[in-house]
């Protein structure tokens, strides 16, 4: 029996498991391994993951499980990522969907986001999450590589008001060499269908002399997917089996990314303490009409938003925006 959540495909016949090993087929059927068992959840702001165009200001509950279909060979999270699931019982819990929305609700969040690994692995549970999530007026977000099948991409269509989908380069042997996925044609294709009915934002680490030279044929390809596409370059983090390599060089990545700019209007250039490509200015009269503040990796956050109604207050220009702004201790409504 073949697993038809991502684009593996693996057969999990017997006792078999697949590449992500978080699946298996008992009675027929595939299931989770570990159904609705967490490895963290922490409140974080929605612009550290980075959601910078999704409900601004608000306060999310972060929250992942184990397991990732690749093997980027430069994650951030491997321990959780990839570890064996198995050895790392021991530091998950168990949580119902009810009991994690209540999570939520106690500490004040306003919407829920799936990041530390790939969503993919844990679909069952997240549907469910999801459900429980908007009885209780919840949104969901997720961070996902994007590498699922077409069935899976509507499932996750259904669960998820709000995608951030890392496309690490445009080309199929970088992900071979890099990810071990042998294709990006389904990421491309899934960027496409999600963002003709989703909020949609996409991360693009920058690998020295590996991938820098496609950040133009990103920007050409996010933009034909939608002009308004966010667009978050990250300079690469070396880690895990790419702990070796340098950092990119902000100064020469500028000029690249003011060209992509032209192309991209809402493309930022963050993960490093003190950029001043995180705000969002009118793409018709050049006001900054909101301002965050970057603390590094995953530590952004607003500080100001000046689009009453998501429009520019200059020229009235609409800002494309998934909400309006939400106060840090706003109570859900």
């Amino acid at each position: 029996m073949r697993c038809n959540y991502c684009e593996w495909r693996c057969e999990l016949s017997g006792s078999k498991y697949g590449i992500c090993k978080m699946y298996h087929e008992q009675d027929g059927e595939i299931q989770e391994r570990f159904p609705y068992q967490w490895s963290t959840y922490t409140v974080s702001h929605i612009e550290s993951f980075p959601f910078y165009h999704a409900y601004p200001g608000s306060k999310s509950l972060a929250i992942g499980t184990v397991g990732c279909n690749f093997d980027c060979q430069y994650c951030s999270n491997a321990f959780i990522a990839k570890g064996e699931p198995d050895t790392l019982l021991e530091h998950l819990f168990y949580l119902t969907p009810e009991k994690v929305v209540k999570l939520a609700l106690q500490t004040g969040c306003h919407n829920i986001v799936f990041n530390v690994n790939e969503p993919t692995v844990s679909i069952p549970s997240l549907l469910e999450l999801s459900r429980a999530a908007r009885q209780e007026g919840l949104a969901m977000g997720c961070l996902t590589n994007g590498y699922t099948t077409d069935e899976a991409t509507e499932l996750l269509a259904s669960a998820f008001s709000f995608f951030n989908i890392s496309l690490k380069s445009i080309s199929s042997d970088f992900y071979r060499k890099y990810t071990r996925a042998p294709n990006v044609e389904p990421i491309l294709r899934n960027i496409k269908r999600l963002a003709a009915n989703s909020h949609v934002e996409v991360v693009t680490p920058v690998v020295p002399n590996v991938n820098d030279h496609e950040l133009l044929e990103i920007a050409r390809f996010l933009s034909s997917a939608n002009p308004d596409m966010v667009w978050h370059v990250f300079r690469l983090l070396p880690e895990y089996k790419m702990k070796e390599l340098r950092y990119p060089s902000i100064e020469a990545l500028i000029p690249v990314l003011e060209e992509a700019r032209q192309l991209l209007p809402y493309t930022y250039f963050h993960n490093f303490v003190g950029s001043d490509w995180v705000n969002t200015e009118c793409t018709e009269c050049g006001t900054v009409v909101i301002e965050r503040l970057s603390l590094g990796c995953g530590g952004d956050r607003l500080i100001s938003f000046d689009c009453q109604d998501n429009s520019c207050p200059e020229c009235g220009h609409r800002i494309p925006m998934l909400g309006g702004k939400i106060e840090w201790n706003q109570e859900v409504v």
